[in-house]
């Protein structure tokens, strides 16, 4: 498995770092839905990067963000 394809994998949002910009998802139906937006997680709360507004939703795994992309 190459580097590029470590950084797709989606992780458990039980093991996820704090204060660094991540890609959040949740589960759909079809796998799970990607957030649009980098997020941090600052003393147990998720808070959207570009906003600086808490994250209304409850994540259930995370990746690295990764711009441009």
């Amino acid at each position: 498995m190459s580097d590029i394809d470590k950084h797709d994998e989606w992780l458990p949002i039980q093991i996820a770092p704090d204060d660094c910009d991540l890609e959040l998802g949740r589960p759909h139906k079809t796998g799970i839905l990607p957030l649009t937006f980098p997020c941090r997680r600052r003393a147990g709360v998720w808070f959207n990067v570009w906003a600086g507004e808490a994250v209304l939703i409850s994540p259930s795994h995370w990746r690295i963000w990764r711009s441009g992309v």
